[in-house]
């Protein structure tokens, strides 16, 4: 079923019922956002296949889930963006896509566009036929990688890709143990745009702060009983460092999801601990690859595991012959229309291949065929003879009891190549010396960084995600030591 369609769906069995509340500021129910999606369809400056960005923050979400809505019934293509993107950014994306307008938040100006602007109100009307919608294989949105690694791709979905698996019976709809859904992802990120996927197609509504802080979205859980958070690493070592747990009561919590980013071990364990009745799970897919995904429920015998495909989703290490624990590119295929670049064909030849994503990871599997990430192709240090993984010098830092944050990454070396460095955020000074022993009994001597920087906080973008190119330009300033 087409979103389109759910939405119809949604409205006609509980219009009264509330889809998505931004805590203390606004909310939208199934029937508020039919009827006023249609009426942005009717009043858009734009035909069929016409690319739309739409520029809204957290505060915005019922906005935003009004104007994506009536981009698709107009039967023309949304482009979300984040109003935590610079005006640069920005203004490169919508020539990117080459949208015809934006439709942005009235508190937030839009970027230079030779096309139209406009705030949802003035899009509004009662006036003329609404749209006849979509059809399944039309392009439906354009979504923007996060770009830690170049210039952001966008990715082109259909109604087909985005509906898929979506608009089942209502007894068979998930989360039904919740009231409400709890999360903080920014709009114009893969996560975000699933949770909205979720306010459409699951039971619970919505539930989002305007603003994320760790005391915030503690008090959010506490005050409403939320039964599902979905979060990212980094937003939970900020919820864990900022000792949440032990203010607030997190006993209605039974499922705790991270998306993003893969769970470091020693960081799922705490998190077992702070939510004692939640079954915390990984969940591991791309802004290419949806819906094709791992699902992990942590298991203390496999901490380091990314789980196996779920909802019908293909994974294969390279060609799918390679024996398990052996090394080579992680491949996902979901049942859905697959996504493709948009605008650049020799990148989507080498990233979609007959319906398999081709992930930018490297991986293994075991013998029961779960999923173990090895690193980022782009991140493996080829340090003197030796490859080191980066994700396993992150999961040996985030052991450290005062270690809230880690990031690992290769800097130049004139006798190695590449040397390993490391930047960690800690709740209490610690020296040196000491963080160097506590890793040399789990790491291997190449495998050791050569360089630590001890710092505040580490750079994100705006899905979460650490930036390690900023990492390597702080190598050199006074909080940077080598050993």
């Amino acid at each position: 079923m087409i979103l389109t369609e759910l939405l119809r769906t949604r409205a006609a069995e509980d219009p009264a019922r509330v889809a998505i509340e931004v805590a203390g500021v606004d909310s939208l129910t199934f029937g508020a956002w039919e009827r006023r999606s249609a009426a942005v369809a009717r009043g858009l400056a734009a035909r069929p296949g016409e690319r739309v960005a739409l520029l809204f923050g957290s505060r915005d979400w019922a906005d935003y889930a009004v104007a994506y809505l009536g981009v698709l019934l107009a039967g023309a293509v949304a482009v979300p963006l984040s109003d935590r993107l610079a005006e640069a950014e920005l203004e490169f994306l919508v020539r990117d896509c080459g949208a015809v307008g934006v439709v942005h938040a009235s508190r937030l100006n839009p970027p230079k566009i030779e096309g139209w602007t406009a705030v949802l109100p003035d899009l509004e009307t009662t006036d003329g036929d609404t749209p006849d919608g979509p059809k399944p294989k039309d392009l439906a949105q354009i979504l923007y990688t996060s770009g830690t690694t170049g210039r952001p791709k966008g990715v082109g979905a259909t109604h087909a890709n985005l509906g898929f698996g979506r608009g089942g019976p209502p007894a068979r709809r998930m989360f039904r143990h919740s009231k409400h859904f709890l999360h903080a992802f920014p709009i114009g990120t893969q996560a975000g745009q699933a949770m909205l996927l979720n306010a459409l197609d699951t039971v619970p509504a919505m539930l989002v702060p305007p603003v994320f802080t760790p005391s915030r979205f503690a008090r959010l859980i506490e005050s409403h009983g939320v039964g599902t958070v979905f979060l990212v690493p980094t937003m939970a070592n900020e919820l864990l460092a900022a000792g949440a747990p032990d203010r607030h009561d997190f006993s209605s919590v039974l499922l705790l999801g991270s998306a993003a980013a893969a769970l470091p071990p020693a960081l799922a364990l705490r998190l077992t601990k702070a939510f004692p009745k939640a079954t915390v799970t990984n969940y591991y897919t791309s802004t290419e690859a949806a819906p094709a995904q791992t699902v992990m429920i942590f298991d203390p015998n496999r901490p380091a595991a990314l789980g196996r495909p779920a909802f019908g989703s293909g994974l294969r290490i390279g060609d799918g012959t390679l024996p398990p624990g052996e090394i080579g590119e992680v491949w996902l295929r979901s049942g859905a229309a697959p996504r493709s670049y948009v605008g650049d064909g020799d990148a989507t030849n080498a990233v979609f291949k007959d319906g398999w994503v081709r992930m930018g990871d490297l991986g293994r599997l075991d013998e029961d065929g779960y999923l173990y990430l090895i690193d980022r192709e782009s991140d493996v240090i080829k340090s003197g003879a030796f490859k080191v993984s980066t994700i396993m010098v992150e999961a040996a830092l985030y052991e450290h009891p005062d270690v809230v944050e880690a990031a690992a990454f290769g800097v130049p070396d004139p006798a190695l190549g590449t040397a390993v460095a490391a930047a960690v955020v800690t709740t209490v000074p610690i020296t040196l010396p000491d963080l160097r022993a506590f890793l040399s009994t789990r790491l291997a001597r190449h495998e050791l960084p050569a360089h630590y920087m001890l710092l505040d906080t580490l750079p994100k973008n705006q899905s979460g995600k650490i930036l390690k190119t900023e990492l390597r330009g702080l190598l050199g300033t006074p909080r940077e030591e080598s050993e």
